[in-house]
């Protein structure tokens, strides 16, 4: 299993980065799982170049095909202008429409000021829903006065938890579980992502009952007349 962080940090130390990174690990606290690391700062000529000429250079394509390819998703960006930065944006532009279809992914924003703390919701949450994925409740902006405070601690481990608990496989009935991730229903989560999954819909979040996803191509087969 793999999980790939894109972060839109410019600067060097980056703040952007540092988040991406508290959230990598918070997720990896709850499931085994690789990582890997784009840093878009890195990569802003090759995506000027494709926009150019219509092809990825080499580390791009790289770097495309790896997001393609995650199990699960963290995308951290800073806040320009009340919104993404352009080079988070630009490079999302080059995502195949359908890459992100059905995967996880956690959103995640840096800022000077807390005034910018519903950026995750006006901006970036409406993106990655047009791309189709699955997007975590947690979102996670962190202002320069955070850093150090524990309540945005608490925010990086409530949504690190959330991401491992949607890329951990399946677990079939009867069958073992790993033991260091948490299998435990999480029932607000289930039902807030629930409506946007493609694969079908939870049909019971009582944590007694567990989950039951029914496939789409049965609810539709259900629906027709014998």
């Amino acid at each position: 299993m793999k999980i790939v962080v894109v972060s839109a940090g410019l600067s060097s130390p980056s703040s952007t980065r540092l988040l991406a990174d508290r959230l990598a690990a918070a997720t990896l606290q709850h499931v085994d799982a690789e990582t890997e690391v784009i840093e878009l700062r890195e990569l802003a000529t090759e995506i000027a170049q494709h926009f150019v000429t219509g092809f990825p250079p080499a580390r791009l394509a790289a770097a495309l095909d790896a997001v393609a390819a995650a199990d699960g998703l963290i995308a951290v960006t800073p806040v320009f202008a009340a919104s993404y930065s352009g080079l988070f944006k630009s490079f999302f532009d080059l995502i195949d429409k359908d890459a992100l279809t059905g995967k996880p992914v956690l959103l995640g924003a840096t800022g000077g000021t807390a005034r910018h703390s519903l950026v995750t919701e006006h901006a970036l949450r409406p993106l990655f829903t047009y791309l189709r994925a699955l997007v975590l409740p947690t979102a996670v902006y962190a202002a320069s006065e955070d850093w150090g405070e524990e309540g945005l601690a608490q925010r990086i481990a409530r949504a690190g938890a959330e991401l491992a608990r949607f890329t951990a496989p399946a677990t079939l009935p009867g069958a073992g579980t790993a033991p260091d991730v948490d299998t435990a229903p999480d029932v607000d989560t289930a039902a807030a992502i629930a409506p946007r999954s493609p694969t079908g819909a939870i049909t019971s979040v009582d944590p007694a009952d567990g989950f039951v996803t029914v496939p789409f191509e049965q609810r539709l087969a259900a629906l027709r007349v014998p």
